[in-house]
């Protein structure tokens, strides 16, 4: 099984090296690592190009957002698999590829949700884990990890890429579409595959929680699936709590 690793990135410099090279650390061979950078002027293109051996696929020019970038990634997998990666975060350990190919082959599915730990600059802040996940739990406002989740390239083709109208969220309304409009086969890997920096476009804390949910009530709103908007916006308390523990911690 091939396995298309998709990182997208933009004035990376700090971390790209890191992303890159727990890629190239994967005991798996037959990966597929394309990188779509937005243009960067630092030197984030200098350190890709180090890893040209590594990387199948390079393109850095103008892009519309972050999701734009993913869409040209997907657009050009080959593999059967495919994997997010960004810029600022890095795979858990080098089995993670071996590990997700193994339990995609032995159950038939076309997506996986994982776990990733979350940190900072000091230290792990928190696992993040699907075990306990399920679909349903969208229309609470709640979706899986998007770095642990692995798609089946024809789940892209058959239902349809990010869309470019969402501010931070396009991620969440892909996942409504998958899940709960296609009813797509998935099932829980069990694997941490990820970790993640916090502070991402869609972690950085109470200022983008408005737009998350505007943009969540969108995507039901789109793919026609009601949803009770009390739900959605009530799980700004669990929100709030989690922020401040991680305020604290960043603190420390």
């Amino acid at each position: 099984m091939k396995v298309s690793i998709i990182t997208v990135s933009f004035n990376s410099v700090n971390t790209i090296k890191k992303t890159l090279e727990s890629v190239k650390n994967q005991d798996y061979s037959d990966i597929e690592l394309i990188v779509i950078d937005g243009k960067s002027h630092d030197s984030t293109v200098s350190i890709i190009n180090e890893y040209k051996s590594y990387v199948d696929k390079f393109v850095s020019e103008s892009d519309e957002g972050i999701y734009d970038a993913m869409n040209k990634g997907i657009a050009m997998a080959t593999g059967d698999l495919i994997g997010i990666l960004n810029s600022d975060d890095y795979l858990h350990d080098n089995k993670v590829i071996t590990n997700i190919v193994k339990f995609h082959k032995n159950n038939i599915l076309d997506i996986s949700v994982g776990n990733v730990t979350q940190f900072n600059i000091k230290r792990t802040i928190r696992i993040y884990s699907s075990k306990n996940w399920s679909p349903n739990k969208l229309k609470y406002g709640f979706m899986p990890p998007h770095p642990a989740v692995f798609i089946k390239k024809h789940v892209y083709d058959k239902f349809g890429l990010y869309k470019l109208n969402y501010g931070i969220a396009a991620d969440y309304e892909i996942m409504i579409r998958f899940f709960l409009l296609n009813n797509i086969t998935w099932g829980y890997s069990g694997l941490t595959t990820t970790k993640m920096l916090i502070g991402g476009v869609s972690s950085s804390g109470i200022k983008s929680y408005r737009q998350i949910t505007k943009d969540i009530l969108q995507g039901f709103s789109e793919n026609n699936i009601k949803v009770f908007k009390l739900f959605i916006n009530f799980r700004v308390i669990y929100k709030l709590i989690e922020f401040i523990k991680i305020k604290k911690l960043n603190e420390k």
